[in-house]
């Protein structure tokens, strides 16, 4: 009987996710996408302030790399606003309320919520090494943001078995479990369990806006070709860098940047 159950539970939420393909405003691809994008935005929001609390945030006005981190989101932010807006879309950033910050740990690690709650590790710096890759790497944080992919892994983990149903109360409640699920999506921290990875997919997509982002944004998007070939050499080491437990850097990725580069540069214009 309990086996019967489950098999109709299961089916249920096949079905749900069959009915709950969207089109991407940006990317255009059709996506499973379970979950209100106000609900993951709020519960973001909450764990975004948690985080902050109870880590070492980087002072912007005593410190130079967090100043840096700042103006990088700022002129990322602009550019975004700009391109949805060139693109008639900018009812896709509602519930966007963007803030950038330094926290101190030596994890090589960047990420971005829903709703534009964006965080950098101080252990990354050393990688990125100048204010463009930094760029690149923020671009493509938040391109995973702004193009859904969380919301898409939730809803293909749901489907795999942990139950929508489930997650969505959860989710509404603003639940530990649910948390942990999202921040797991996201790519947050070794802390919360097995991290989901991204579909290549997902991964070409973010390095393609992320280029374009960085690149409106003025900032030379070529500086991706050696800041993922630098990722690729910190990789090596015994304990690669946190960043690429969801991001694979392999040579392919270094290859398909190249092919990008050309439409990146379209809209590259240098701030003096």
């Amino acid at each position: 009987m309990k086996q019967v159950m489950h098999k109709a539970i299961m089916a249920a939420v096949l079905v749900t996710g069959i009915t709950s393909c969207s089109q991407n405003a940006i990317t255009g691809r059709s996506q499973l996408s379970l979950y209100n994008e106000a609900d993951i935005q709020s519960m973001a929001a909450q764990q975004y302030t948690q985080f902050l609390t109870e880590n070492k945030v980087v002072n912007t006005k005593a410190n130079k790399d967090a100043e840096m981190v700042r103006r990088v989101g700022t002129r990322l932010t602009n550019a975004i606003n700009q391109y949805y807006t060139q693109k008639g879309l900018t009812s896709e950033l509602e519930g966007y309320k963007w803030e950038y910050n330094l926290v101190d740990s030596k994890e090589v690690n960047a990420w971005c919520m829903p709703g534009g709650k964006i965080v950098v590790y101080t252990g990354l710096l050393p990688i990125s090494q100048n204010e463009a890759a930094l760029a690149v790497v923020l671009g493509h944080e938040i391109a995973h943001a702004l193009a859904h992919h969380g919301n898409e892994r939730m809803s293909q983990q749901a489907v795999a078995g942990i139950g929508q149903q489930a997650l969505q109360v959860a989710i509404a409640n603003k639940s530990a479990a649910a948390q942990t699920v999202m921040m797991s999506a996201y790519g947050i921290g070794s802390n919360v369990g097995a991290l989901l990875p991204f579909s290549r997919k997902q991964e070409l997509e973010a390095d393609h806006y992320g280029l374009i982002f960085a690149a409106m944004a003025g900032y030379n998007p070529n500086e991706a070709i050696p800041l993922w070939e630098r990722m690729k050499a910190a990789a090596g080491d015994s304990k690669p860098p946190e960043i690429l437990s969801t991001h694979p850097a392999e040579d392919t990725r270094i290859q398909k940047l190249r092919e990008m580069m050309p439409e990146a540069m379209q809209y590259y214009k240098p701030v003096k």
